[in-house]
Protein backbone atom coordinates (compact mmCIF):
# COMPACT_ATOMS: atom_id res chain seq x y z
CA UNK A 1 0.00 0.00 0.00
CA UNK A 2 2.55 2.30 1.01
CA UNK A 3 5.12 1.34 -1.95
CA UNK A 4 2.40 1.65 -5.01
CA UNK A 5 2.26 5.04 -5.29
CA UNK A 6 6.01 5.63 -4.76
CA UNK A 7 7.16 3.22 -7.69
CA UNK A 8 4.25 4.74 -10.32
CA UNK A 9 5.62 8.59 -9.25
CA UNK A 10 9.04 6.60 -10.10
CA UNK A 11 8.01 5.57 -13.29
CA UNK A 12 6.24 8.52 -14.30
CA UNK A 13 9.67 10.69 -14.55
CA UNK A 14 12.14 7.84 -14.99
CA UNK A 15 12.66 4.50 -17.17
CA UNK A 16 10.22 2.06 -16.48
CA UNK A 17 12.96 -0.53 -15.89
CA UNK A 18 14.09 1.30 -13.10
CA UNK A 19 11.36 1.05 -10.79
CA UNK A 20 10.80 -2.67 -12.28
CA UNK A 21 14.32 -4.13 -11.32
CA UNK A 22 14.74 -2.19 -7.92
CA UNK A 23 11.16 -3.60 -6.86
CA UNK A 24 12.05 -7.29 -8.21
CA UNK A 25 15.72 -6.74 -6.46
CA UNK A 26 13.91 -5.90 -3.14
CA UNK A 27 11.29 -9.38 -4.14
CA UNK A 28 14.34 -11.55 -4.31
CA UNK A 29 16.60 -10.04 -1.20
CA UNK A 30 13.01 -10.71 0.62
CA UNK A 31 12.93 -14.44 -0.22
CA UNK A 32 16.80 -14.95 0.22
CA UNK A 33 16.30 -13.46 4.20
CA UNK A 34 13.11 -15.67 4.44
CA UNK A 35 15.20 -18.63 3.37
CA UNK A 36 18.06 -17.87 6.10
CA UNK A 37 15.69 -16.45 8.95
CA UNK A 38 16.80 -20.01 11.01
CA UNK A 39 20.55 -18.65 11.08
CA UNK A 40 20.37 -15.63 13.82
CA UNK A 41 20.59 -17.20 17.06
CA UNK A 42 17.60 -15.01 18.93
CA UNK A 43 15.06 -12.43 17.20
CA UNK A 44 14.27 -14.76 14.54
CA UNK A 45 10.23 -13.91 14.21
CA UNK A 46 11.79 -9.99 13.74
CA UNK A 47 13.44 -11.14 10.43
CA UNK A 48 10.50 -13.37 9.51
CA UNK A 49 8.77 -9.50 9.98
CA UNK A 50 11.13 -7.87 8.09
CA UNK A 51 11.07 -10.41 5.21
CA UNK A 52 7.21 -10.41 4.56
CA UNK A 53 7.60 -6.11 5.10
CA UNK A 54 9.97 -6.61 2.04
CA UNK A 55 8.27 -8.62 -0.01
CA UNK A 56 5.06 -5.74 0.47
CA UNK A 57 7.57 -3.49 -0.72
CA UNK A 58 8.41 -5.39 -3.71
CA UNK A 59 4.82 -5.90 -4.52
CA UNK A 60 3.98 -2.39 -5.17
CA UNK A 61 5.63 -2.75 -9.30
CA UNK A 62 1.95 -4.01 -9.78
CA UNK A 63 1.39 -0.09 -10.11
CA UNK A 64 4.18 0.32 -12.39
CA UNK A 65 3.26 -2.63 -14.69
CA UNK A 66 -0.61 -1.46 -15.22
CA UNK A 67 0.51 1.87 -16.11
CA UNK A 68 2.98 0.32 -18.56
CA UNK A 69 0.27 -1.37 -20.25
CA UNK A 70 -2.07 1.33 -20.32
CA UNK A 71 0.38 3.96 -21.92
CA UNK A 72 1.38 0.86 -24.32
CA UNK A 73 -2.12 0.29 -25.88
CA UNK A 74 -4.76 2.40 -27.72
CA UNK A 75 -8.49 1.99 -26.18
CA UNK A 76 -9.19 -0.85 -28.27
CA UNK A 77 -6.70 -3.03 -27.09
CA UNK A 78 -6.83 -1.59 -23.30
CA UNK A 79 -9.14 -4.44 -22.01
CA UNK A 80 -7.43 -7.48 -24.13
CA UNK A 81 -4.35 -6.50 -22.43
CA UNK A 82 -5.63 -5.74 -18.88
CA UNK A 83 -7.18 -9.31 -19.30
CA UNK A 84 -4.14 -11.17 -20.55
CA UNK A 85 -1.67 -9.34 -17.45
CA UNK A 86 -4.87 -10.89 -14.58
CA UNK A 87 -4.54 -14.33 -16.41
CA UNK A 88 -1.01 -14.44 -15.89
CA UNK A 89 -1.92 -13.40 -12.20
CA UNK A 90 -4.56 -15.59 -11.65
CA UNK A 91 -2.17 -18.45 -12.91
CA UNK A 92 0.22 -17.65 -10.53
CA UNK A 93 -2.30 -17.95 -8.01
CA UNK A 94 -3.07 -21.49 -9.34
CA UNK A 95 0.39 -22.91 -9.91
CA UNK A 96 2.42 -21.39 -6.75
CA UNK A 97 0.10 -23.94 -4.48
CA UNK A 98 0.74 -26.57 -6.62
CA UNK A 99 4.18 -25.77 -6.65
CA UNK A 100 4.14 -25.52 -2.40
CA UNK A 101 2.59 -28.72 -2.38
CA UNK A 102 5.13 -30.62 -4.47
CA UNK A 103 7.92 -29.18 -2.20
CA UNK A 104 5.92 -30.56 0.31
CA UNK A 105 7.57 -34.01 -0.36
CA UNK A 106 11.01 -32.93 0.18
CA UNK A 107 10.31 -33.38 4.01
CA UNK A 108 10.91 -30.84 6.94
CA UNK A 109 14.62 -31.91 7.02
CA UNK A 110 15.59 -31.99 3.31
CA UNK A 111 19.54 -31.12 2.90
CA UNK A 112 22.01 -28.68 3.97
CA UNK A 113 24.48 -27.08 1.75
CA UNK A 114 27.04 -26.25 4.33
CA UNK A 115 29.11 -24.29 2.08
CA UNK A 116 26.99 -21.16 2.31
CA UNK A 117 24.63 -22.75 5.15
CA UNK A 118 21.90 -22.92 3.15
CA UNK A 119 18.57 -25.42 4.41
CA UNK A 120 17.31 -26.78 1.51
CA UNK A 121 13.21 -27.93 2.84
CA UNK A 122 9.68 -27.63 2.17
CA UNK A 123 9.75 -24.49 3.52
CA UNK A 124 12.58 -22.59 1.81
CA UNK A 125 12.00 -24.43 -1.43
CA UNK A 126 9.16 -22.40 -2.97
CA UNK A 127 11.10 -19.13 -1.99
CA UNK A 128 14.26 -20.01 -3.48
CA UNK A 129 12.23 -20.79 -6.44
CA UNK A 130 10.85 -17.08 -6.34
CA UNK A 131 14.23 -15.45 -5.66
CA UNK A 132 15.08 -17.73 -8.78
CA UNK A 133 12.19 -16.39 -11.02
CA UNK A 134 12.92 -13.13 -9.59
CA UNK A 135 16.19 -12.85 -11.42
CA UNK A 136 15.30 -14.47 -14.23
CA UNK A 137 12.48 -11.57 -14.26
CA UNK A 138 15.45 -8.82 -13.99
CA UNK A 139 16.85 -10.54 -16.81
CA UNK A 140 14.05 -10.36 -19.09
CA UNK A 141 13.50 -6.78 -17.95
CA UNK A 142 16.54 -5.68 -19.14
CA UNK A 143 17.44 -7.77 -22.16
CA UNK A 144 14.06 -7.77 -24.01
CA UNK A 145 11.68 -4.50 -22.08
CA UNK A 146 11.64 -1.22 -24.06
CA UNK A 147 9.60 2.22 -23.09
CA UNK A 148 7.28 2.40 -25.50
CA UNK A 149 3.64 4.58 -25.29
CA UNK A 150 1.05 5.68 -27.24
CA UNK A 151 -2.40 7.80 -27.31
CA UNK A 152 -5.72 6.65 -27.00
CA UNK A 153 -5.97 5.70 -31.04
CA UNK A 154 -3.11 3.80 -30.96
CA UNK A 155 -0.32 6.99 -32.50
CA UNK A 156 3.56 7.16 -30.92
CA UNK A 157 3.92 9.97 -27.91
CA UNK A 158 6.73 11.29 -27.05
CA UNK A 159 7.70 10.47 -23.50
CA UNK A 160 10.45 11.53 -20.94
CA UNK A 161 11.53 7.38 -20.74
CA UNK A 162 12.10 7.30 -24.55
CA UNK A 163 15.50 7.11 -25.25
CA UNK A 164 15.33 8.41 -28.61
CA UNK A 165 12.38 10.42 -29.92
CA UNK A 166 11.82 9.70 -33.59
CA UNK A 167 10.02 12.32 -35.88
CA UNK A 168 6.56 10.81 -36.40
CA UNK A 169 6.00 11.01 -32.18
CA UNK A 170 3.34 13.38 -31.22
CA UNK A 171 2.43 15.41 -28.04
CA UNK A 172 -0.03 13.66 -25.94
CA UNK A 173 -3.49 14.93 -25.73
CA UNK A 174 -4.26 17.67 -23.13
CA UNK A 175 -7.62 17.46 -20.98
CA UNK A 176 -8.26 17.63 -17.50
CA UNK A 177 -9.09 13.69 -15.91
CA UNK A 178 -12.52 13.43 -14.28
CA UNK A 179 -11.59 13.43 -10.80
CA UNK A 180 -14.89 12.44 -9.91
CA UNK A 181 -14.62 9.39 -12.11
CA UNK A 182 -10.99 8.50 -10.24
CA UNK A 183 -12.95 8.71 -6.68
CA UNK A 184 -15.33 6.35 -7.60
CA UNK A 185 -13.18 3.79 -9.30
CA UNK A 186 -10.98 4.11 -6.92
CA UNK A 187 -13.95 2.89 -4.25
CA UNK A 188 -15.11 0.50 -6.90
CA UNK A 189 -11.55 -1.02 -6.74
CA UNK A 190 -11.89 -0.79 -3.37
CA UNK A 191 -14.80 -3.00 -2.53
CA UNK A 192 -14.01 -5.81 -5.18
CA UNK A 193 -11.02 -6.60 -3.25
CA UNK A 194 -12.94 -6.29 -0.33
CA UNK A 195 -15.17 -8.54 -1.50
CA UNK A 196 -12.24 -11.26 -2.26
CA UNK A 197 -10.25 -10.82 0.81
CA UNK A 198 -13.51 -10.85 3.05
CA UNK A 199 -13.97 -14.22 1.04
CA UNK A 200 -10.65 -16.11 1.26
CA UNK A 201 -10.85 -14.77 4.90
CA UNK A 202 -14.52 -16.48 6.18
CA UNK A 203 -13.85 -19.37 3.72
CA UNK A 204 -12.08 -21.82 6.55
CA UNK A 205 -14.12 -20.75 9.47
CA UNK A 206 -17.24 -21.09 7.60
CA UNK A 207 -16.79 -24.65 6.49
CA UNK A 208 -15.53 -25.69 9.63
CA UNK A 209 -17.86 -24.17 11.28
CA UNK A 210 -20.98 -25.35 8.74
CA UNK A 211 -19.60 -28.74 8.24
CA UNK A 212 -17.72 -30.18 11.35
CA UNK A 213 -14.56 -30.06 9.17
CA UNK A 214 -11.53 -30.82 10.72
CA UNK A 215 -8.35 -28.52 10.14
CA UNK A 216 -6.91 -30.95 7.82
CA UNK A 217 -9.94 -31.31 5.68
CA UNK A 218 -10.58 -27.51 5.66
CA UNK A 219 -7.27 -26.30 4.36
CA UNK A 220 -7.54 -30.01 1.89
CA UNK A 221 -11.11 -28.69 0.41
CA UNK A 222 -10.50 -24.67 0.43
CA UNK A 223 -7.09 -25.22 -1.45
CA UNK A 224 -8.92 -27.35 -3.83
CA UNK A 225 -12.16 -24.49 -4.05
CA UNK A 226 -9.42 -21.95 -4.76
CA UNK A 227 -7.44 -23.42 -7.23
CA UNK A 228 -10.77 -24.51 -8.92
CA UNK A 229 -11.48 -20.51 -8.59
CA UNK A 230 -8.53 -19.91 -10.27
CA UNK A 231 -9.09 -21.66 -13.35
CA UNK A 232 -12.73 -20.03 -13.23
CA UNK A 233 -11.12 -16.58 -13.35
CA UNK A 234 -8.61 -18.02 -16.45
CA UNK A 235 -12.10 -18.65 -18.12
CA UNK A 236 -13.74 -15.63 -17.12
CA UNK A 237 -10.89 -13.17 -18.21
CA UNK A 238 -11.11 -15.06 -21.84
CA UNK A 239 -15.17 -14.33 -22.48
CA UNK A 240 -14.59 -10.53 -20.91
CA UNK A 241 -12.27 -10.24 -23.63
CA UNK A 242 -15.07 -11.19 -26.00
CA UNK A 243 -17.83 -10.11 -24.51
CA UNK A 244 -16.55 -6.17 -23.80
CA UNK A 245 -16.01 -5.70 -27.41
CA UNK A 246 -19.78 -5.54 -27.29
CA UNK A 247 -21.33 -4.43 -24.90
CA UNK A 248 -18.75 -2.31 -23.20
CA UNK A 249 -16.62 -2.30 -19.68
CA UNK A 250 -19.51 -0.17 -17.56
CA UNK A 251 -21.93 -2.98 -18.13
CA UNK A 252 -20.14 -6.27 -17.46
CA UNK A 253 -19.09 -4.06 -14.30
CA UNK A 254 -22.14 -3.80 -13.61
CA UNK A 255 -23.03 -7.44 -14.42
CA UNK A 256 -20.37 -8.53 -12.16
CA UNK A 257 -21.33 -6.52 -9.13
CA UNK A 258 -24.89 -7.80 -9.41
CA UNK A 259 -23.81 -11.33 -9.73
CA UNK A 260 -21.58 -10.62 -6.72
CA UNK A 261 -24.78 -9.41 -4.55
CA UNK A 262 -26.45 -12.84 -5.65
CA UNK A 263 -23.87 -14.87 -4.60
CA UNK A 264 -23.59 -13.27 -0.99
CA UNK A 265 -27.44 -13.41 -0.82
CA UNK A 266 -27.94 -17.02 -1.19
CA UNK A 267 -25.59 -17.64 1.65
CA UNK A 268 -27.73 -16.16 3.97
CA UNK A 269 -28.49 -18.77 6.33
CA UNK A 270 -32.16 -20.66 5.97
CA UNK A 271 -33.93 -23.64 7.56
CA UNK A 272 -34.80 -25.27 10.38
CA UNK A 273 -31.53 -27.43 10.54
CA UNK A 274 -28.64 -26.35 12.77
CA UNK A 275 -25.08 -27.29 12.63
CA UNK A 276 -23.41 -29.65 14.51
CA UNK A 277 -22.38 -28.08 18.16
CA UNK A 278 -18.33 -28.36 18.69
CA UNK A 279 -18.81 -30.19 21.94
CA UNK A 280 -19.77 -33.88 22.03
CA UNK A 281 -22.49 -34.20 25.34
CA UNK A 282 -24.03 -30.77 23.53
CA UNK A 283 -27.01 -31.55 21.20
CA UNK A 284 -29.49 -28.92 19.43
CA UNK A 285 -32.13 -30.68 20.64
CA UNK A 286 -30.72 -30.66 24.45
CA UNK A 287 -29.20 -27.07 23.83
CA UNK A 288 -32.14 -25.02 25.64
CA UNK A 289 -32.68 -26.91 28.87
CA UNK A 290 -28.23 -27.37 29.39
CA UNK A 291 -27.63 -24.90 31.96
CA UNK A 292 -24.60 -22.35 32.24
CA UNK A 293 -22.72 -24.56 34.51
CA UNK A 294 -22.70 -27.99 32.56
CA UNK A 295 -21.62 -26.05 29.77
CA UNK A 296 -18.44 -25.35 31.03
CA UNK A 297 -18.24 -28.79 32.51
CA UNK A 298 -18.53 -29.74 28.87
CA UNK A 299 -15.84 -27.48 27.85
CA UNK A 300 -13.52 -28.50 31.04
CA UNK A 301 -14.04 -32.20 29.80
CA UNK A 302 -13.36 -31.67 25.80
CA UNK A 303 -11.26 -33.70 24.20
CA UNK A 304 -8.69 -31.20 23.65
CA UNK A 305 -6.21 -33.22 25.36
CA UNK A 306 -6.00 -36.03 22.24
CA UNK A 307 -4.91 -33.83 19.09
CA UNK A 308 -6.16 -36.92 17.19
CA UNK A 309 -9.44 -36.27 18.36
CA UNK A 310 -10.12 -32.40 18.14
CA UNK A 311 -13.32 -31.29 18.55
CA UNK A 312 -15.04 -30.51 15.01
CA UNK A 313 -18.41 -28.20 14.63
CA UNK A 314 -19.37 -24.81 15.47
CA UNK A 315 -18.14 -23.80 18.79
CA UNK A 316 -20.13 -23.42 21.55
CA UNK A 317 -18.21 -20.02 22.62
CA UNK A 318 -20.16 -18.24 19.30
CA UNK A 319 -23.77 -17.84 20.89
CA UNK A 320 -25.09 -17.73 17.96
CA UNK A 321 -24.52 -21.86 17.08
CA UNK A 322 -27.03 -22.30 18.88
CA UNK A 323 -29.78 -20.63 17.03
CA UNK A 324 -28.88 -19.94 13.27
CA UNK A 325 -29.32 -22.51 10.80
CA UNK A 326 -26.60 -24.44 8.79
CA UNK A 327 -25.68 -22.98 5.40
CA UNK A 328 -26.27 -26.36 2.62
CA UNK A 329 -23.51 -27.53 1.04
CA UNK A 330 -25.22 -26.72 -2.31
CA UNK A 331 -25.67 -23.17 -1.20
CA UNK A 332 -22.18 -22.77 -0.36
CA UNK A 333 -20.62 -24.23 -3.64
CA UNK A 334 -23.46 -22.20 -5.81
CA UNK A 335 -22.11 -18.65 -3.71
CA UNK A 336 -18.17 -19.91 -4.49
CA UNK A 337 -18.98 -20.15 -8.26
CA UNK A 338 -21.05 -17.07 -8.76
CA UNK A 339 -18.45 -14.91 -6.44
CA UNK A 340 -16.00 -16.54 -8.35
CA UNK A 341 -17.66 -15.24 -11.87
CA UNK A 342 -18.32 -11.49 -10.28
CA UNK A 343 -14.69 -10.96 -8.59
CA UNK A 344 -12.39 -10.89 -11.85
CA UNK A 345 -14.91 -9.35 -13.48
CA UNK A 346 -15.19 -6.51 -10.95
CA UNK A 347 -11.28 -6.27 -10.73
CA UNK A 348 -10.62 -6.42 -14.30
CA UNK A 349 -13.58 -3.84 -15.50
CA UNK A 350 -12.17 -1.31 -12.51
CA UNK A 351 -8.49 -0.98 -13.39
CA UNK A 352 -9.36 -1.21 -16.84
CA UNK A 353 -12.17 1.79 -16.83
CA UNK A 354 -9.34 3.45 -14.48
CA UNK A 355 -6.83 3.54 -17.02
CA UNK A 356 -9.39 5.06 -19.73
CA UNK A 357 -10.81 7.78 -17.53
CA UNK A 358 -6.74 8.96 -16.65
CA UNK A 359 -6.43 8.92 -20.23
CA UNK A 360 -3.02 8.72 -22.24
CA UNK A 361 -0.76 10.90 -19.47
CA UNK A 362 1.76 8.91 -17.35
CA UNK A 363 -0.60 7.02 -15.05
CA UNK A 364 2.07 6.09 -12.32
CA UNK A 365 1.06 7.55 -9.49
CA UNK A 366 -2.83 7.22 -9.98
CA UNK A 367 -2.36 3.74 -10.46
CA UNK A 368 -0.17 3.81 -7.56
CA UNK A 369 -3.18 4.97 -5.89
CA UNK A 370 -5.53 2.60 -7.16
CA UNK A 371 -2.87 -0.19 -5.78
CA UNK A 372 -3.26 1.07 -2.33
CA UNK A 373 -6.94 1.48 -2.12
CA UNK A 374 -6.71 -2.57 -3.02
CA UNK A 375 -3.93 -3.37 -0.34
CA UNK A 376 -6.22 -1.08 2.08
CA UNK A 377 -8.76 -3.21 1.25
CA UNK A 378 -6.89 -6.42 1.84
CA UNK A 379 -5.92 -4.85 5.48
CA UNK A 380 -9.89 -4.21 6.66
CA UNK A 381 -11.38 -6.87 4.87
CA UNK A 382 -10.05 -9.89 7.06
CA UNK A 383 -10.38 -7.45 9.99
CA UNK A 384 -14.47 -6.64 9.25
CA UNK A 385 -15.15 -10.37 8.56
CA UNK A 386 -13.61 -11.45 11.68
CA UNK A 387 -15.37 -9.62 13.86
CA UNK A 388 -18.90 -9.42 12.77
CA UNK A 389 -18.39 -13.43 11.93
CA UNK A 390 -17.21 -14.16 15.38
CA UNK A 391 -19.97 -12.26 17.28
CA UNK A 392 -23.02 -12.02 15.19
CA UNK A 393 -22.51 -15.26 12.70
CA UNK A 394 -23.33 -15.88 9.09
CA UNK A 395 -26.63 -13.97 9.32
CA UNK A 396 -25.04 -10.36 9.98
CA UNK A 397 -21.88 -11.15 8.13
CA UNK A 398 -23.22 -11.85 4.79
CA UNK A 399 -26.16 -9.43 4.97
CA UNK A 400 -23.74 -6.43 5.45
CA UNK A 401 -21.53 -7.57 2.51
CA UNK A 402 -25.08 -7.57 0.65
CA UNK A 403 -25.40 -4.05 1.52
CA UNK A 404 -22.05 -2.70 0.68
CA UNK A 405 -22.32 -4.56 -2.88
CA UNK A 406 -25.89 -2.35 -2.93
CA UNK A 407 -24.51 1.06 -2.09
CA UNK A 408 -21.97 0.16 -4.86
CA UNK A 409 -23.75 -0.58 -7.59
CA UNK A 410 -25.59 2.10 -6.46
CA UNK A 411 -22.83 4.74 -6.74
CA UNK A 412 -21.73 2.98 -9.86
CA UNK A 413 -25.18 4.23 -11.20
CA UNK A 414 -24.63 7.51 -10.24
CA UNK A 415 -21.25 7.91 -12.27
CA UNK A 416 -21.84 5.51 -14.82
CA UNK A 417 -22.12 8.12 -17.64
CA UNK A 418 -18.79 9.61 -16.23
CA UNK A 419 -16.93 6.53 -16.83
CA UNK A 420 -15.73 6.82 -20.35
CA UNK A 421 -12.19 7.55 -22.01
CA UNK A 422 -10.84 11.33 -21.58
CA UNK A 423 -10.67 11.15 -25.31
CA UNK A 424 -14.40 10.29 -25.92
CA UNK A 425 -15.18 12.97 -23.14
CA UNK A 426 -12.92 15.85 -25.24
CA UNK A 427 -14.73 13.73 -28.47
CA UNK A 428 -11.66 12.99 -30.06
CA UNK A 429 -12.55 9.23 -30.71
CA UNK A 430 -15.91 8.14 -30.93
CA UNK A 431 -16.84 5.83 -28.34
Amino acid sequence: MVASPIFGLWSNYRPRKEPLVVSIFISVAANCLYAYVHIPASHNKYYMLVARGLLGIGAGNVAVVRSYTAGATSLQERTSSMANISMCQALGFILGPVFQTCFAFIGEKGVTWDVIKLRINMYTTPVLLSAFLGVLNIILILAILREHRVDDSGRQCKNINFEEASTDEIEVPQGNIDQVAVVAINVLFFVALFIFAVFETIIAPLTMDMYAWTQEQAVLYNGIILAALGVEAVVIFVGVKLLSKKIGERAILLGGLIVVWVGFFILLPWGNQFPKIQWEDLHNNSIPNTTFGEIIIGLWKSPMEDDNERPTGCSIEQAWCLYTPVIHLAQFLTSVVLIGVGYPVCNLMSYTLYSKVLGPKPQGVYMGWLTASGSGARILGPMFISQVYAHWGPRWAFSLMCGIVVLTITLLGVVYTRLIALSVRYGRIQE
